[in-house]
C-alpha cells in the first residue's frame, strides 16, 4: 500500500493551462498558486468558465499543465509517466462528477466495487466487506441490487460518493456535486461528505456554485478568468 507523504496534499505553483482554439490560444488557468492541507474541506468557487473544472482536472491528473508545477500527495505530476499518473489516480484519488458517471449495466454493488477491481489488491471477500461498509455509511443497503436507472438523483449521487470513497483515497475531488440535486437532497449530500471528512480525515476539494457548500467549507478560494481572486492560503 502506498504510504502517505508529508506536507500539503496539493501544491500548485504558477500553474497555467492553455488550449488551442483555431488560430488562437485560450488560457483556462492563468498563474494559479495554492496549497491544500491534508484533511481540508475546501471549495473552489467562481462563475461558469472561470477555470474551476480545469483546476480539478489538473489536480486529479486527468489533464496536464501547460507550465507550472502541480504536486499531489508529495509527487510532482509533471514528472510522472502515464503509468505513474494512473497509479496515483487509482490509489490516492477519488472523483465525484456532477453527471454521476455510473455504469448503467452494473448494479449499485458492482458500481461501487469497480475501483477495487481496478486496484487488484483485495480478495473478493475483502472487496465485499469494503463495499458493504461504505454502502451502510451512505444509506443504500436496500438498493445494492438496483441499477442506476432505478435510483433517484440523490441515490445515484450517494453511489458516486461511495464509489469515490471505497478505496480509502487521500483526496476526493468533487465537481459541482450538488448541481443536479434538489435543495434538500443536496444538503444531505453535503452533510454526508462533511461527516466522512471529519471521521476519515479525507481531504475534499469542490468546484461549486452552491452557497451551501461554500458555507460548509473550511476555506473558500474564488477564481475568475482563470486567476485566483481571493487569497488561496
Amino acid at each position: 500500500m502506498t504510504q502517505p507523504a508529508s506536507g500539503p496534499i496539493v501544491a500548485l505553483t504558477d500553474v497555467f493551462k492553455d488550449y488551442p482554439l483555431g488560430h488562437t490560444v485560450v488560457s483556462a488557468v492563468r498563474g494559479v498558486s495554492m496549497r491544500v492541507e491534508r484533511g481540508e474541506f475546501m471549495a473552489i468557487a467562481g462563475p461558469s468558465g472561470s477555470g474551476k473544472t480545469t483546476l480539478l482536472n489538473l489536480i486529479g491528473c486527468v489533464d496536464t499543465a501547460t507550465r507550472g508545477r502541480v504536486e499531489v500527495d508529495g509527487k510532482d505530476t509533471g514528472t510522472l509517466g502515464e503509468a505513474g499518473l494512473t497509479q496515483l489516480r487509482l490509489e490516492r484519488l477519488g472523483f465525484i462528477f456532477q453527471s454521476f458517471n455510473l455504469i448503467a449495466v452494473l448494479d449499485v454493488f458492482q458500481n461501487i466495487e469497480f475501483p477495487l477491481l481496478l486496484q487488484k489488491r483485495l480478495s473478493k471477500a475483502e472487496r465485499a466487506e469494503r463495499v458493504r461498509a461504505i454502502v451502510d455509511k451512505v444509506g443504500l443497503t436496500q438498493q445494492l441490487g438496483q441499477r442506476p436507472a432505478e435510483l433517484s438523483g440523490g441515490q445515484r449521487q450517494r453511489v458516486a460518493i461511495a464509489r469515490a470513497l471505497v478505496s480509502h483515497p487521500a483526496l476526493v475531488l468533487a465537481d459541482e456535486p450538488t448541481a443536479n440535486l434538489d435543495s434538500e437532497t443536496g444538503t444531505r449530500i453535503i452533510d454526508l461528505m462533511r461527516e466522512l471528512n471529519q471521521s476519515e480525515g479525507t481531504t475534499f476539494i469542490f468546484s461549486t456554485h452552491d452557497p451551501k457548500i461554500m458555507t460548509h467549507a473550511d476555506r473558500l478560494v474564488q477564481i475568475k478568468d482563470g486567476r485566483v481572486v481571493e487569497p488561496a492560503a
